[in-house]
């Protein structure tokens, strides 16, 4: 079983930055690749970035590509005390498309990083509300 918990989100002007982190726990082969999607109202769910926990390679999709920074380190969940892949999302730049529920997956490495990565596992999602 995969736990992922996430936390940060919040509201930010336009122009300002907001860190997003995940702690990914639990069965280590169904979470080695770990992404954030986003969904704004009316919306379908989009692809934001993933992050081979491996190797650390990064996709980013191309809406956020130059302004977001996704990153891995090993951390230990608050919760469960698991040890477990940290991961965090640096938003920087942030503007009001970013408006969205922010969601936390995990999945297999085969279709990490080409665009089409289709998580096993799901966050509960944080909202992120960017004001102009």
């Amino acid at each position: 079983q995969v736990r992922l918990e996430e936390s940060g989100g919040g509201s930010v002007q336009a122009g300002g930055s907001l860190r997003l982190s995940c702690q990914a726990t639990g069965d280590r082969y169904s979470r080695i690749c770990v992404g954030w999607f986003r969904q704004a109202p009316g919306k379908e769910r989009e692809l934001v970035a993933t992050i081979d926990t491996v190797s650390a390679v990064p996709y980013y999709s191309l809406s956020v590509e130059g302004r977001f920074t996704i990153s891995r380190d090993k951390g230990r969940s608050s919760a469960s005390r698991e040890n477990g892949d940290l991961v965090d999302l640096q938003m920087n730049s942030l503007n009001g498309d970013d408006t969205a529920m922010y969601y936390c997956a995990a999945g297999l490495f085969a279709s990490c990083l080409g665009g089409d990565f289709s998580p096993l596992h799901w966050g509960q999602g944080t909202q992120v509300t960017v004001s102009s």
